[in-house]
Protein backbone atom coordinates (compact mmCIF):
# COMPACT_ATOMS: atom_id res chain seq x y z
CA UNK A 1 0.00 0.00 0.00
CA UNK A 2 1.53 3.77 -0.63
CA UNK A 3 0.10 7.10 -1.40
CA UNK A 4 1.26 10.10 -3.04
CA UNK A 5 2.93 12.77 -1.40
CA UNK A 6 3.94 15.90 -2.42
CA UNK A 7 7.87 16.87 -2.99
CA UNK A 8 9.79 19.97 -4.35
CA UNK A 9 9.54 19.57 -7.70
CA UNK A 10 6.90 16.77 -7.50
CA UNK A 11 5.11 14.36 -6.29
CA UNK A 12 6.45 10.85 -4.72
CA UNK A 13 4.56 7.45 -4.02
CA UNK A 14 5.28 6.52 -0.73
CA UNK A 15 4.86 3.46 1.80
CA UNK A 16 1.98 3.50 4.08
CA UNK A 17 2.99 3.09 7.54
CA UNK A 18 0.48 2.53 10.11
CA UNK A 19 0.54 0.77 14.26
CA UNK A 20 -1.26 -2.30 14.23
CA UNK A 21 -2.13 -3.43 17.95
CA UNK A 22 -2.57 -7.12 18.27
CA UNK A 23 -4.46 -9.04 20.91
CA UNK A 24 -4.40 -12.53 22.33
CA UNK A 25 -7.79 -13.45 23.75
CA UNK A 26 -8.78 -9.91 24.74
CA UNK A 27 -4.85 -8.89 25.86
CA UNK A 28 -2.92 -6.63 24.68
CA UNK A 29 0.07 -8.31 22.83
CA UNK A 30 2.25 -6.53 20.83
CA UNK A 31 2.24 -2.93 18.82
CA UNK A 32 4.27 -3.21 15.41
CA UNK A 33 4.58 -0.71 12.98
CA UNK A 34 3.38 -1.94 9.42
CA UNK A 35 2.00 -1.57 6.15
CA UNK A 36 -1.92 -2.41 5.81
CA UNK A 37 -2.21 -5.11 4.43
CA UNK A 38 -2.22 -9.09 5.22
CA UNK A 39 -2.70 -8.23 8.57
CA UNK A 40 -4.44 -11.66 9.61
CA UNK A 41 -1.52 -13.36 8.49
CA UNK A 42 1.13 -11.17 10.65
CA UNK A 43 -0.76 -11.66 13.73
CA UNK A 44 -0.77 -14.89 13.59
CA UNK A 45 3.13 -15.08 12.02
CA UNK A 46 4.42 -13.24 14.71
CA UNK A 47 2.71 -15.32 17.24
CA UNK A 48 4.08 -18.49 16.47
CA UNK A 49 7.24 -17.02 15.57
CA UNK A 50 7.38 -16.13 19.19
CA UNK A 51 6.84 -19.13 20.15
CA UNK A 52 3.28 -18.27 21.63
CA UNK A 53 0.85 -20.16 20.00
CA UNK A 54 1.51 -23.77 18.31
CA UNK A 55 -0.93 -23.93 15.85
CA UNK A 56 -2.80 -22.01 13.82
CA UNK A 57 -5.14 -19.39 15.99
CA UNK A 58 -8.51 -17.83 14.89
CA UNK A 59 -8.33 -14.14 14.08
CA UNK A 60 -10.24 -11.37 12.99
CA UNK A 61 -10.66 -7.80 13.38
CA UNK A 62 -11.23 -6.54 16.88
CA UNK A 63 -14.85 -4.39 17.51
CA UNK A 64 -12.93 -1.24 18.11
CA UNK A 65 -10.60 0.22 16.03
CA UNK A 66 -11.10 -2.37 13.53
CA UNK A 67 -8.65 -1.26 10.93
CA UNK A 68 -5.80 -0.97 13.02
CA UNK A 69 -6.53 -4.00 15.72
CA UNK A 70 -6.65 -7.36 15.45
CA UNK A 71 -7.82 -10.15 17.71
CA UNK A 72 -6.69 -13.30 18.23
CA UNK A 73 -8.48 -16.50 19.73
CA UNK A 74 -5.99 -19.43 20.69
CA UNK A 75 -7.14 -21.98 23.44
CA UNK A 76 -4.11 -22.83 25.78
CA UNK A 77 -2.41 -19.94 25.02
CA UNK A 78 -1.45 -17.08 27.76
CA UNK A 79 0.06 -13.98 26.91
CA UNK A 80 3.40 -13.24 27.92
CA UNK A 81 4.06 -11.15 31.37
CA UNK A 82 7.16 -10.42 29.84
CA UNK A 83 7.44 -8.72 26.61
CA UNK A 84 10.78 -10.18 25.45
CA UNK A 85 9.79 -9.72 21.49
CA UNK A 86 10.55 -6.09 21.82
CA UNK A 87 13.95 -7.06 22.59
CA UNK A 88 16.11 -6.45 19.55
CA UNK A 89 19.76 -6.69 18.02
CA UNK A 90 20.24 -3.16 19.28
CA UNK A 91 19.90 -3.82 22.70
CA UNK A 92 22.38 -5.60 24.05
CA UNK A 93 20.68 -9.08 23.85
CA UNK A 94 22.95 -11.88 25.49
CA UNK A 95 23.70 -14.55 22.73
CA UNK A 96 23.55 -17.38 24.97
CA UNK A 97 19.89 -16.60 25.93
CA UNK A 98 19.03 -15.70 23.03
CA UNK A 99 20.26 -19.14 21.32
CA UNK A 100 18.42 -20.98 24.42
CA UNK A 101 15.38 -19.42 23.99
CA UNK A 102 14.95 -20.04 20.24
CA UNK A 103 16.05 -23.93 21.39
CA UNK A 104 12.92 -24.37 23.51
CA UNK A 105 10.62 -23.17 20.37
CA UNK A 106 12.37 -24.17 17.20
CA UNK A 107 13.47 -27.62 16.80
CA UNK A 108 16.52 -28.74 14.98
CA UNK A 109 15.88 -28.84 11.39
CA UNK A 110 17.06 -32.33 9.62
CA UNK A 111 16.71 -33.03 6.00
CA UNK A 112 15.21 -30.72 3.80
CA UNK A 113 15.80 -29.78 -0.61
CA UNK A 114 18.67 -29.29 -1.87
CA UNK A 115 19.38 -26.45 -4.56
CA UNK A 116 21.57 -25.67 -6.96
CA UNK A 117 24.04 -22.93 -6.28
CA UNK A 118 23.06 -20.34 -9.37
CA UNK A 119 19.68 -21.04 -8.50
CA UNK A 120 20.10 -19.92 -4.86
CA UNK A 121 21.94 -17.11 -5.78
CA UNK A 122 18.74 -15.88 -8.22
CA UNK A 123 16.10 -16.37 -5.86
CA UNK A 124 16.24 -12.32 -4.51
CA UNK A 125 15.94 -11.67 -8.45
CA UNK A 126 12.75 -13.55 -8.74
CA UNK A 127 11.26 -11.71 -5.55
CA UNK A 128 8.08 -9.84 -6.77
CA UNK A 129 8.30 -6.80 -4.96
CA UNK A 130 5.34 -4.14 -7.16
CA UNK A 131 5.61 -1.81 -3.66
CA UNK A 132 9.20 -1.46 -3.54
CA UNK A 133 8.80 -0.82 -7.30
CA UNK A 134 6.77 2.26 -6.71
CA UNK A 135 7.88 3.81 -3.37
CA UNK A 136 11.35 2.14 -2.96
CA UNK A 137 10.84 1.50 1.02
CA UNK A 138 9.60 -2.38 1.38
CA UNK A 139 11.00 -4.94 2.18
CA UNK A 140 9.92 -8.31 0.86
CA UNK A 141 10.20 -11.79 1.95
CA UNK A 142 9.41 -14.56 -0.35
CA UNK A 143 8.65 -18.36 -0.04
CA UNK A 144 10.62 -20.57 -2.68
CA UNK A 145 10.71 -24.10 -3.57
CA UNK A 146 13.73 -26.79 -4.59
CA UNK A 147 13.24 -25.63 -8.17
CA UNK A 148 12.96 -21.65 -7.15
CA UNK A 149 9.00 -21.61 -8.20
CA UNK A 150 7.88 -18.43 -6.32
CA UNK A 151 4.80 -20.12 -3.83
CA UNK A 152 4.00 -16.99 -1.93
CA UNK A 153 5.64 -13.33 -1.45
CA UNK A 154 4.80 -10.54 0.97
CA UNK A 155 5.69 -7.02 1.35
CA UNK A 156 6.04 -4.40 4.63
CA UNK A 157 7.97 -1.34 5.90
CA UNK A 158 9.24 -3.90 8.37
CA UNK A 159 11.33 -6.83 7.06
CA UNK A 160 9.98 -8.82 10.33
CA UNK A 161 6.82 -8.16 9.29
CA UNK A 162 7.26 -9.21 5.85
CA UNK A 163 8.81 -12.68 7.18
CA UNK A 164 5.67 -12.61 9.53
CA UNK A 165 3.17 -12.57 7.09
CA UNK A 166 4.40 -15.61 5.10
CA UNK A 167 4.80 -17.59 7.74
CA UNK A 168 1.17 -16.68 9.16
CA UNK A 169 -0.12 -17.22 5.28
CA UNK A 170 1.32 -21.01 5.76
CA UNK A 171 0.25 -21.79 9.17
CA UNK A 172 -3.13 -20.16 8.64
CA UNK A 173 -3.14 -22.38 5.99
CA UNK A 174 -2.01 -25.51 7.33
CA UNK A 175 1.56 -25.85 5.42
CA UNK A 176 3.62 -25.55 8.53
CA UNK A 177 6.32 -26.61 8.87
CA UNK A 178 7.91 -25.48 5.76
CA UNK A 179 10.04 -28.39 5.83
CA UNK A 180 10.39 -28.74 1.79
CA UNK A 181 10.89 -24.32 1.84
CA UNK A 182 13.20 -21.73 0.63
CA UNK A 183 13.00 -18.29 2.52
CA UNK A 184 14.49 -15.52 1.18
CA UNK A 185 14.70 -12.13 1.97
CA UNK A 186 15.54 -8.49 0.60
CA UNK A 187 17.86 -7.41 3.27
CA UNK A 188 20.14 -7.96 5.82
CA UNK A 189 19.72 -11.27 7.44
CA UNK A 190 19.86 -10.48 11.37
CA UNK A 191 19.03 -12.68 14.44
CA UNK A 192 15.05 -12.43 14.40
CA UNK A 193 14.70 -13.57 10.76
CA UNK A 194 16.55 -16.86 11.42
CA UNK A 195 14.85 -17.41 14.57
CA UNK A 196 11.43 -17.02 13.12
CA UNK A 197 13.04 -19.13 9.91
CA UNK A 198 13.90 -22.01 12.29
CA UNK A 199 10.59 -21.95 13.86
CA UNK A 200 8.89 -22.16 10.82
CA UNK A 201 11.18 -25.54 10.12
CA UNK A 202 12.18 -23.82 6.91
CA UNK A 203 15.52 -25.38 6.09
CA UNK A 204 17.53 -22.41 4.30
CA UNK A 205 17.45 -18.83 4.42
CA UNK A 206 18.65 -16.54 1.52
CA UNK A 207 19.65 -12.94 2.01
CA UNK A 208 20.33 -9.81 -0.57
CA UNK A 209 22.42 -8.86 2.80
CA UNK A 210 24.72 -9.44 4.85
CA UNK A 211 23.86 -11.82 8.03
CA UNK A 212 25.44 -10.81 11.87
CA UNK A 213 27.26 -12.87 13.65
CA UNK A 214 24.55 -14.10 16.30
CA UNK A 215 22.22 -14.76 12.89
CA UNK A 216 25.11 -16.91 11.67
CA UNK A 217 25.94 -19.14 15.31
CA UNK A 218 21.81 -19.37 15.57
CA UNK A 219 21.71 -21.22 11.96
CA UNK A 220 24.07 -23.02 12.58
CA UNK A 221 22.73 -24.21 16.13
CA UNK A 222 19.72 -25.28 14.78
CA UNK A 223 20.78 -27.01 11.75
CA UNK A 224 19.67 -24.02 8.86
CA UNK A 225 21.22 -23.47 5.89
CA UNK A 226 22.32 -19.60 5.86
CA UNK A 227 23.21 -18.13 2.96
CA UNK A 228 23.49 -14.18 2.26
CA UNK A 229 25.36 -11.51 -0.27
CA UNK A 230 22.80 -13.27 -3.24
CA UNK A 231 23.21 -10.53 -5.95
CA UNK A 232 24.97 -10.73 -9.28
CA UNK A 233 24.73 -14.46 -9.48
CA UNK A 234 26.94 -15.41 -6.63
CA UNK A 235 25.90 -16.02 -3.15
CA UNK A 236 27.87 -17.16 0.11
CA UNK A 237 26.85 -20.04 1.78
CA UNK A 238 27.81 -19.52 6.06
CA UNK A 239 25.86 -22.62 7.38
CA UNK A 240 25.34 -26.35 6.41
CA UNK A 241 26.37 -26.02 2.94
CA UNK A 242 25.19 -30.05 2.38
CA UNK A 243 21.89 -28.24 0.92
CA UNK A 244 23.53 -26.49 -1.80
CA UNK A 245 24.62 -28.06 -4.97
Amino acid sequence: MSKAVERDGGTDEVAVELPLEIRLNGDPVAVTMRTPGHDFELAAGFLFGEGIVEVAPEVGLAEDLAANVVEVRAEGAVTPAARRFYTTSSCGICGKGALEEVEAIAPRIEGGPTIERDLLASLPDRLRQPGFDRTGGLHATGLFDAAGELLTVREDVGRHNAMDKVVGEALLGGRVPLAAGILCVSGRLAFELVQKAARAGAPILVGVGAPTSLAVELADDRGLTLAGFARGGRVNVYTHPLRVG
